[in-house]
């Protein structure tokens, strides 16, 4: 049994001696692949879920604010903003309005007027390019702890990826945005609408939703 096992032993060390391509080899090249996987950067999901972008609800939003140092920053576009928003928060809208005039963006205006606009007054929108730099501007300090909320959570959620990946490492999301808020979240606000009216609401609200998300994953 002995000289079977050293015969064995003999085998195998020629066999890795005249192959290059041997079991090492083969666990290095894995490695390696396994390695450009990890690299990429993380999902929103998984920041969320690892942690490394904390999840704040409105209730809380408060606490966080005024006993842990974070900042408010409200990516709406302009014409939510002016209905109701937080007094003291910082803004940098995540969309804005389209004002291109050529054929094709005529026609999607045309359409978002005749079919989601007249219901919510929102105007026809296309992602903001300076966004991240903009946010640089008013908030340079790339460990500045941020919390990003918009009207229901889901242009945050685009918004707080793209600071991840521009090198802010102290951020909130708001759960659900102003929508989910009760009066007494922000008792500070400045508008002539409360702040969770002042985005949209009902069927109109699905509408923008698919809208927003069709023109997030178009960029």
């Amino acid at each position: 049994m002995a000289t079977q096992l050293n015969n064995s032993f003999r085998t195998s060390i020629l066999y890795h001696k005249d192959h290059p391509f041997t079991t090492t080899t083969h666990k290095a090249t894995r490695f390696h692949v396994i390695t450009n996987a990890t690299s990429k950067t993380n999902s929103f999901k998984e920041l969320i879920e690892s942690g490394t972008v904390r999840t704040v609800l409105p209730k809380d939003a408060s606490t966080v604010m005024n006993s842990e140092g974070f900042i408010l920053l409200d990516v709406r576009p302009n014409w939510e903003r002016e209905k109701a928003h937080v007094r003291g928060s910082l803004h940098v809208p995540m969309f804005v309005e389209d004002k291109d005039n050529g054929p094709l963006t005529l026609l999607k205006k045309w359409v978002h007027f005749g079919y989601i606009g007249a219901w919510t007054g929102q105007y026809l929108t296309t992602f903001n390019s300076e966004f991240v730099s903009q946010v640089e501007d008013v908030v340079p300090g790339k460990d500045t702890k941020v919390l990003v909320a918009c009207g229901e959570g889901l242009r945050s959620m685009t918004a707080t990826s793209k600071l991840y990946k521009g090198g802010y490492r102290n951020l909130g999301w708001l759960v659900g945005g102003f929508n989910r808020s009760q009066d007494k979240d922000f008792l500070d606000v400045e508008g002539k609408e409360k702040l969770k009216y002042a985005t949209i609401g009902g069927a109109s609200y699905i509408f923008l939703q698919l809208l927003i998300l069709l023109q997030t994953v178009s960029k």
